[in-house]
C-alpha cells in the first residue's frame, strides 16, 4: 500500500462556503487571536473581533466566489451540461484581484490578507554537480507576472538539515544582506524550527538586546501514524498567535529550553497556535489516500498536505502539492506569511528518518 495523496474531484461540490455549519465557526481573526490581560484589553479584544468578523465575512464572500469559479472550471460535468457554467465562473472570479507585492522583503514577512488566499508556485532545481543532494528551491507568486518571493537551499557540512532562505535568488549565503531566515531540523530529521534573520542568542553574549534576538516563526513535527512506517504522514505545526492588531506575537527565546518545540513538548502553548495536517481519506477506486485540493494539485505524492486549525477544518491555512516532477503549488492564508509557508514546505522535502 503506497502512501499517496491526490486531489479528490468528487468532493468539490460538498463544501459550499455558505453552509449552515460555517456560520457558527470562528472567524480567522478570532481563531488565531491569543490572550490579553485586563478588562480594558479584553474590551479592545472583543471590539477587534467584531470588526474583524465583519471584514472577514465580506472578504470570505468574495473569496467564496473565486473558489466557486475554480470548482466550476474543474468540473467537466457542469461545464458540459450548461453553457451558462463558464459565464458564471468568470463573473464569480472577478471580485478577487491578485495579491499585490509592493516591497517583496516586507511582503514575505507580512501575514496573508484576511479572506484571501496567496497562491504560489514552488520549483526545485536539481541541476549541477551536487544539486541532486543539495537542490535549490524558489518561490514565486502563481500569477501571470510570476513575481519572485523567496529562494532556499540546503547547507552543506551541517550536522542537521539546515536550509538558508533568502530574498535574492542569486545570493543564498548566510552572510548576505538578503538572508531572511532559516529552517533547521533535529538530529532525527523529524522536528523543524523556522527562524527569521535575528541574532542567535548563543552567539551574542549576555548583553544582546532582546529586540534584536531572532524570532521563532514556526515549528513542524512529523509523527508516525497508526500504520507504523506506512501510510500518510502526520504533521503538527506550531506558530505564534496573533494580537488584536492582527500582528504576529514575537517569540524570541533566550535559550534552547524556551523554544517552540520545547513549549509544545511541555504543553505550555500560551501565545501559540497548534495546527495539524488534514487527514486524507482512503479511496478504494484509486487505491490511494486522497484530499480535495480544488484542482490546485494534479499529481499524487507523499509530500502533498493541507494544514488546518481544529476549530475549523474547512479553513485551509496552508496547502502544498505536486503538479510536476519539480514543481509544486503552495497556497497559504491568514495568519501565515510567505516565509512561514515556504519553510514549512521545505521541511517536507527532507528525508524523515523517524517517519519514512
Amino acid at each position: 500500500m503506497r502512501k499517496t495523496k491526490k486531489k479528490g474531484s468528487g468532493e468539490a461540490d460538498q463544501d459550499p462556503s455558505g453552509s449552515p455549519a460555517r456560520v457558527t465557526k470562528k472567524t480567522p481573526a478570532a481563531m488565531f487571536l491569543v490572550g490579553e490581560e485586563g478588562p480594558a484589553e479584553k474590551a479592545q479584544k472583543k471590539k477587534g473581533i467584531s470588526k474583524g468578523s465583519e471584514e472577514q465575512k465580506k472578504e470570505e464572500e468574495e473569496e467564496g466566489g473565486e473558489v466557486a469559479g475554480v470548482v466550476t472550471k474543474n468540473s467537466n460535468q457542469k461545464g458540459k451540461a450548461k453553457g451558462k457554467g463558464k459565464k458564471k465562473a468568470k463573473e464569480e472570479r472577478a471580485p478577487s484581484p491578485p495579491v499585490e507585492v509592493d516591497e517583496p522583503q516586507e511582503f514575505v514577512l507580512r501575514p496573508a490578507p484576511q479572506g484571501r488566499t496567496v497562491r504560489c508556485r514552488l520549483t526545485r532545481d536539481k541541476k549541477g554537480m551536487d544539486r541532486g543532494l543539495y537542490p535549490s528551491y524558489f518561490l514565486h507568486l502563481d500569477t501571470e507576472k510570476k513575481v519572485f518571493l523567496l529562494a532556499g537551499r540546503k547547507r552543506k557540512r551541517s550536522k542537521t538539515a539546515n536550509y538558508l532562505i533568502s530574498s535574492d535568488p542569486t545570493n543564498l549565503s548566510r552572510g548576505g544582506e538578503n538572508f531572511i531566515g532559516k529552517l533547521r531540523s533535529n538530529l532525527l530529521g523529524n522536528r523543524f524550527t523556522v527562524f527569521d534573520n535575528g541574532q542567535n542568542p548563543h552567539r551574542g553574549g549576555g548583553s544582546t538586546d532582546v529586540g534584536s534576538l531572532r524570532q521563532e516563526l514556526a515549528a513542524v513535527i512529523y509523527e508516525t501514524n497508526v500504520l507504523g512506517f506506512r501510510g500518510p504522514r502526520r504533521m503538527t505545526v506550531i506558530i505564534p498567535g496573533m494580537n488584536t492588531d492582527n500582528e504576529r506575537v514575537p517569540i524570541r527565546p533566550r535559550n534552547a529550553s524556551d523554544g517552540l518545540l520545547v513549549r509544545w513538548q511541555n504543553k505550555t502553548l500560551e501565545s501559540l497556535i497548534e495546527l495539524h495536517n488534514k487527514p486524507p481519506v482512503w479511496n478504494e477506486d484509486s487505491g490511494s489516500y486522497t484530499l480535495n485540493f480544488q484542482g490546485r494539485v494534479t499529481q499524487a505524492s507523499v509530500k502533498n498536505f493541507q494544514i488546518v486549525h481544529a476549530d475549523d477544518p474547512d479553513y485551509i491555512v496552508l496547502q502544498f502539492g505536486r503538479v510536476a516532477e519539480d514543481a509544486f503549488t503552495l497556497d497559504y492564508r491568514y495568519p501565515l506569511c510567505a516565509l512561514q509557508a515556504f519553510a514549512i514546505a521545505l521541511s517536507s522535502f527532507d528525508g524523515k528518518l523517524a517517519c519514512e
